[in-house]
């Protein structure tokens, strides 16, 4: 059975399917399909802690599903920027997973992880599959990926009707 190692930027996807499709990522049918005839040997979703009811509700859907989940914390710096994301973490990860799994799936469209997949496909011979929203996600990423898998309708939560 073909090994699979998972890693999701949590803010990137929930970003950009907002952005997009204005719904929210499904990540059980995301799971089913990235699982399929394949044995997990690591699975991490990357997320931002607000220190939030809501957001730990969805911290243990993740955990129900099979997801470790990493936090780190929300910054919000004195001139107002904020600063939040795990791109150093999950880049360690996944050169960390690389060598034990047949093939390393990535949720994100951030492009700074271009040059961390042609790395992990030259050294290590791993297929990688990108999901990311296509109109999104970085080209270079892309064009890094053995595969990319856009996100669409069947990725996607049913749109909340009002």
């Amino acid at each position: 059975m073909e090994t699979v190692a998972i890693f999701v930027d949590v803010q990137n996807i929930y970003y950009t399917t907002r952005q997009y499709f204005s719904r929210h990522f499904n990540y059980g049918s995301f799971w089913t399909e990235v699982t399929r005839d394949r044995q997990v040997v690591k699975a991490t979703a990357f997320a931002i802690d607000r220190d939030d009811e809501k957001q730990r509700l969805f911290q243990n859907i993740l955990r129900s599903i099979g997801f470790e989940v990493k936090l780190k914390p929300f910054i919000r710096r004195r001139d107002g920027s904020t600063k939040g994301d795990w791109d150093v973490g999950i880049t360690l990860d996944i050169l960390d997973c690389a060598p034990h799994a047949d093939v390393v799936v990535l949720a994100s469209g951030d492009g700074d992880f271009d040059l961390l997949i042609h790395k992990i496909r030259e050294q290590h011979r791993v297929s990688v599959e990108v999901y990311g929203v296509a109109e999104l996600t970085a080209r270079s990423l892309i064009q890094a990926a053995s595969k990319f898998l856009p996100i669409t309708d069947r990725l996607l939560l049913a749109a909340n009707k009002a």
